[in-house]
């Protein structure tokens, strides 16, 4: 065998050797593949919905007021009292009875037809609406704590990761394959 060969087969089995050994170690330590879970606390959030609430009333309505000064019942309340009035007394007895019978029937007819037209309603119904606002808890993420290696760590996450946490190259997969 010559020397180059000879040098060349040395040279050959000693990097292949040192290629396995190398192949060997980076197979035997990548570390581990999971961080195991330690704790998962849910993070919530309030969430307000608005919504409309209607439903039907019975309201009442006083009408509207025609005469709103009250003359037919002062006028009609005044002919009543004068004519009670003149059935008093004689004379200019009489004349004074008929007044004071037409003023105090015309009071009287104003206060009754005014107590008419408040007491004179009408019955409707209408709807009225109102917003209320309902509310409910929402979970938004997880806050896990975690040891990787013995190091205890902490990371949000969008969903609960279980009992471990895959690794890959030392670092926390957090997506979802």
């Amino acid at each position: 065998m010559n020397k180059s060969m000879l040098v060349g087969t040395v040279l050959g089995a000693v990097v292949v050797s040192a290629g396995g050994a190398f192949a060997t170690y980076a197979l035997v330590d990548q570390g581990p593949e999971f961080a195991s879970v330690l704790a998962v606390n849910p993070v919530e959030e309030t969430v307000k919905t608005p919504r409309e609430i209607c439903k039907d009333v019975t309201v009442t309505r006083q009408r509207p007021v025609q005469d709103s000064n009250r003359i037919a019942g002062t006028a009609v309340g005044a002919v009543v009292g004068g004519l009670l009035g003149n059935q008093i007394g004689g004379g200019s007895g009489k004349k004074i009875a008929t007044v004071a019978g037409a003023v105090g029937g015309g009071y009287a007819g104003n206060q009754v037809q005014g107590r008419m037209q408040a007491n004179d309603t009408y019955s409707t119904t209408e709807t009225r609406c109102s917003t209320v606002t309902d509310s409910h808890q929402k979970i938004v993420a997880y806050e896990v704590k975690y040891d990787l290696d013995g190091k205890v760590g902490q990371v949000r996450m969008d969903r609960d990761p279980g009992q471990k946490i895959p690794v890959r190259d030392g670092q926390l997969v957090l997506t979802q394959q």
